[in-house]
């Protein structure tokens, strides 16, 4: 005699489907055929799976060679936020490092240090842009190419940096969503990121300068070829074309989509530290978690080019 088993009933049984997914994520570095290559120049140590590696060996204070400039770009690429400990870089030094890749720019919504290519953020001073992660300057028709911060004053405990890999938060999309948001563009505006800390008579002398711009929802990296989710939660207004309810439902469920642990990496900081980021690949998010004490970070953003 043949005896079958039946699988017993479940109850009924549901989790509401927008936002992050359990299971196995497809955890991938670098673009499908890219060949990696040693690192003659310098040792790079991998702070994570997918993104952020520690780069020893290298004197920031002194100029880049051609060949040394573009290991580090490789690395970059690669690795999408470098970190290089105890640099004490001056604004000078800082500029010039961060030149090898680009024109600077300047935001004039941001308070300067000692250069005024230098933007400070001073949490001692004005309440600075912590605790929501998102990409620079994506209110610009060019949002910046990457950002080069340099701790100057860092508190006894807390006060991290944390980085999140858009490209892997693309691969792990629902393959429905992939489909839904393909050829999709998005609005980003300046005013609800700044809002949070400015008051309307700051911003407003900014409005024409800075009229809300439109980018695609989905992002293809100029040099890797990788798709990147490219909207986020300081700056992406909408989705062109989306009724409002849908297109916040799909915003709220992109934007969760840096929240994944397994794309992120933390940094914790040493006075003089340096980190070098492609803000066409990544978010980041300030962890305000180190109040009475203070924080004082120094940025240079280098300039981008329009998103694909």
């Amino acid at each position: 005699m043949t005896t079958t088993t039946t699988a017993p009933a479940l109850r009924d049984h549901r989790i509401p489907a927008d936002g992050l997914y359990e299971g196995p994520r497809e955890l991938r570095r670098v673009p499908e055929g890219w060949t990696d290559r040693p690192y003659e120049f310098f040792e790079l140590v991998p702070r994570g799976r997918v993104i952020g590696a520690e780069i020893h060996g290298v004197d920031l204070s002194r100029p880049l060679g051609p060949e040394l400039r573009g290991e580090l770009d490789r690395a970059l690429l690669e690795w999408k936020v470098l970190f290089f400990r105890e640099q004490h870089l001056t604004s000078l030094q800082q500029r010039a490092f961060a030149g090898h890749w680009g024109e600077l720019e300047t935001n004039p919504l941001l308070a300067t240090g000692d250069d005024p290519e230098v933007a400070r953020l001073d949490r001692s001073a004005v309440p600075t842009f912590e605790n929501v992660w998102h990409a620079d300057v994506t209110f610009r028709e060019r949002p910046a190419l990457g950002a080069v911060l340099q701790l100057r004053e860092v508190p006894p405990v807390g006060g991290d940096t944390m980085w999140a890999d858009m490209a892997a938060a693309y691969d792990n999309l629902p393959e429905e969503v992939k489909e839904r948001i393909e050829g999709a563009r998005a609005v980003h505006d300046f005013i609800p990121g700044f809002s949070r800390f400015y008051p309307p008579e700051r911003l407003a002398p900014h409005q024409d300068r800075f009229p809300p711009v439109e980018h695609p929802v989905v992002r293809r990296h100029p040099v890797t070829g990788r798709r990147t989710i490219f909207v986020n939660a300081s700056f992406t207004t909408r989705i062109v074309g989306f009724a409002q309810e849908e297109s916040d439902r799909l915003l709220r469920l992109l934007f969760q989509q840096a929240h994944a642990p397994e794309f992120q990496v933390r940094y914790s900081w040493r006075a003089g530290d340096v980190a070098f980021w492609d803000n066409r690949a990544t978010q980041h998010y300030a962890v305000n978690d180190y109040a009475p004490h203070r924080r004082v970070a120094e940025r240079v953003a280098i300039a981008g080019d329009r998103p694909h």
